[in-house]
């Protein structure tokens, strides 16, 4: 049985919503919006939290957003 919408996601709901997140962000770069704007997405927070939770495992947003960046220029 899943929680209500406002209820946050598990460690593992985010693992497995991990590519996605990353997709979203690449297609963010890709429209041109800023550093500033992509931080406010629920993307950028989920992926923030798989990083604080297991930073051995995720790289943090801030270097998945410069990757991307360097890969799509």
């Amino acid at each position: 049985m899943t929680g209500s919408p406002a209820d946050p996601p598990t460690i593992g709901e985010l693992e497995a919503k991990y590519s996605l997140y990353c997709k979203a962000m690449r297609l963010l770069l890709k429209e041109g919006r800023s550093m500033e704007a992509i931080r406010r997405t629920v993307c950028w927070s989920r992926l923030e939290q798989l990083h604080i939770c297991l930073p051995g495992r995720y790289k943090s947003p801030d270097y998945l957003y410069a990757v991307l960046k360097r890969d799509i220029s």
